[in-house]
């Protein structure tokens, strides 16, 4: 199991919570967490997903909750 952080830009507590919550519901997603006040996300990625195709999903996903949100991949 592959586990990278990322910079992310949000602009509240709220927004970030929801980017959490749209990043583990992403498959090939096992685990993500937000923290707002270091500004990154961790996520650990199921055995075999494309790293980078499963973040672009993330970053798709995030930006249905929050259109202002960047994830710096």
């Amino acid at each position: 199991m592959k586990t990278k952080r990322y910079k992310i830009d949000v602009d509240c507590a709220v927004c970030a919570d929801k980017m959490e919550q749209a990043a583990k519901h992403t498959p090939g997603v096992d685990e993500a967490v937000v923290n707002f006040m270091l500004l990154n996300m961790k996520v650990k990625f199921s055995d075999g997903a494309d790293t980078q195709e499963v973040m672009n999903k993330v970053l798709e996903n995030c930006h249905k909750v929050d259109e202002d949100c960047k994830i710096y991949f």
